[in-house]
């Protein structure tokens, strides 16, 4: 039998992408950090919401590059 390996995990998608508890992938808006105040309060509202990644085009590749990221939610490693 051949050794099983560990698989890297993209630390840039790991720190964008979340997983929910049925096994959906969620992102937060972009445009969060400068340049808000021309921004209205209801915009400024509308990027604290997270959005499901609804291609599942995109959700697969996600799930390709941090495989462990549904897993270790309520109780993390270390």
């Amino acid at each position: 039998m051949g050794k099983k390996f560990k698989l890297k995990t993209h630390k840039a998608t790991a720190k964008r992408f979340r997983m929910t508890g049925s096994g959906k992938v969620v992102r937060t808006k972009g445009g969060k950090s400068h340049l808000r105040r021309r921004s209205s309060k209801r915009v400024k509202r509308q990027f604290d919401k997270t959005l499901e990644v609804t291609h599942t085009g995109d959700a697969k590749r996600v799930k390709a590059l941090a495989p462990y990221l549904g897993k270790h939610k309520a109780n993390p490693p270390g």
